[in-house]
């Protein structure tokens, strides 16, 4: 089983062929050839984290494996990543494991390659502003692979803490060469924005459907379980949705598990796949004037399918550690 680090993950996993990598993972899932069981999260009793556990296999490109992650909200600062654990995978045809990957580099470029494939899908071909809400390594990764599916060329950022937010201008103004905006609130930061990402780690929605605008397009990452909430209710209604798996949402999205609690949306509240976009079975935007949604909730292919490329490309080039574990 070959080992491989947080740098070496960056170094092998090209946000642009993590892109490429994702539209091949849901086409596949899209078309019936993936098991994808829902994750499942253990939360410490005083919830100051959870521990992730999310299995998978795509069918034709042989990625079995499980990612075990740890999700815990640091301070700004922190040695600490958010997200922390490894991708575990196994030969599909014995079973035996061939590697072990750095689940939190593969989940910041993974997450933010399919927020990019569903934002080249949905946002209006012209979008060029970008509002990001959060300034940690979401915001980071979302910029870099935003930036290569749009001509974004105007940035606005808001996060809850404001040293944090002009850290984060300071610095990814000066690598990407585009200016970045620090603004006081969230809804001075939405207001004029083309494509709008919540990547934050709130616990009470924080957006509502007050601050969207005719041909926006916003992608909802930060809440992958229903502890972790950034939209609103009222928010569903005003979008045409779509999400990476519907068994996911149904099951995870707190928005959509509330709506439904309420009566605020029916049974037959449509929302598409980003697999069923990329297949032909469903439009993407469909008007100038249309608001999309992409809620983002993180699948196990996903990781697998991007853990498999760096395997790949870590065996041909001799990166990492054998480790020989019946040894």
């Amino acid at each position: 089983m070959r080992v491989l680090s947080r740098s070496q993950v960056l170094d092998l996993l090209p946000m642009g062929d993590c892109i490429d990598a994702m539209r091949e993972a849901l086409v596949e899932l899209a078309r019936g050839r993936a098991v994808q069981p829902l994750r499942r999260a253990t939360w410490l009793p005083d919830h100051r984290g959870v521990l992730g556990l999310m299995p998978g296999f795509l069918v034709d490109s042989g990625a079995l494996g499980v990612k075990a992650i740890t999700v815990f909200a640091h301070a700004p600062g922190s040695k600490h990543e958010s997200h922390q654990g490894g991708v575990i995978l196994f030969d599909p045809e014995n079973g035996a494991p061939t590697g072990l990957v750095d689940a939190g580099a593969v989940t910041a470029i993974r997450t933010a390659a399919v927020t990019a494939l569903a934002t080249d899908l949905l946002a209006r071909s012209e979008a060029s502003t970008l509002t990001l809400l959060g300034s940690g390594t979401q915001a980071r990764t979302h910029l870099e692979a935003l930036r290569l599916v749009r001509p974004v060329d105007r940035v606005r950022v808001w996060s809850r803490s404001r040293e944090h937010a002009e850290e984060f201008a300071a610095e990814q103004s000066e690598r990407h060469g585009v200016t970045i905006e620090v603004l006081p609130d969230v809804a001075a930061a939405v207001a004029g924005g083309d494509i709008v990402c919540t990547a934050t780690a709130a616990r009470e929605a924080f957006f509502d459907r007050s601050l969207l605008a005719p041909g926006m397009h916003v992608n909802a990452i930060g809440a992958s379980v229903p502890a972790f909430r950034e939209l609103a209710v009222d928010v569903l209604s005003a979008v045409t949705l779509f999400t990476d798996r519907r068994e996911s949402l149904e099951n995870e999205a707190w928005e959509v598990i509330e709506a439904r609690k309420q009566s605020a949306i029916s049974a037959a509240y449509p929302v598409g796949e980003i697999g069923e976009v990329l297949t032909g079975v469903l439009p993407g935007r469909r008007s100038a004037e249309e608001v999309t949604l992409f809620r983002s909730l993180g699948l196990a292919v996903e990781d697998l399918a991007a853990a498999r490329l760096v395997l790949k490309r870590a065996v041909e080039r001799g990166v990492g550690v054998e480790v020989d574990l019946p040894g």
